[in-house]
């Protein structure tokens, strides 16, 4: 059985973060599960002790970049098989194969791009040799 939690929204940044750039902000949180912001423009999720950050872009070059408990950058390579299959209104299911990208830090496909509104995108990969999938409800940025 694979339990599937969503990362809550952070508590909103006291006076003392907001003043830090953001890269400070993350770099200063050490407990488990303690950072759960999209650094990356995506929606956030976990799968055990890995959290998982899934960014669909809306001129079409989607994204998986997976992170840890602490939300230290995983190399792309912990992960294998990652497709997306994306869903929308009044469309066919468009499905993509992943590939890690240059640096080998995420995961990445060009597709066709998110417009405005509810979407939805299956999201399958294999972590560590287990295979893991989830549907996600993804309502598409409108800038």
């Amino acid at each position: 059985m694979v339990l599937i939690a969503g990362c809550s929204p952070p508590a909103p940044p006291s006076a003392d973060t907001a003043a830090k750039p953001r890269d400070a902000q993350h770099a200063s949180i050490t407990t488990p599960h303690g950072d759960h912001t999209a650094h990356h423009g995506g929606l956030v999720l976990m799968n055990g002790e890995v959290h998982y950050e899934v960014v669909l872009d809306r001129a079409g070059r989607h994204r998986i970049w997976f992170s840890d408990a602490v939300r230290e950058e995983l190399p792309a390579s912990q992960a294998d098989r990652v497709t997306m299959t994306i869903g929308r209104k009044g469309a066919p299911e468009e499905s993509l194969a992943l590939a890690i990208d240059d640096s080998g830090e995420s995961w990445v496909a060009s597709g066709r791009p998110v417009a405005p509104g509810e979407v939805t995108v299956k999201v399958s990969y294999l972590l560590r040799g287990q295979p893991f999938e989830i549907e996600i409800p993804f309502t598409a940025p409108a800038s």
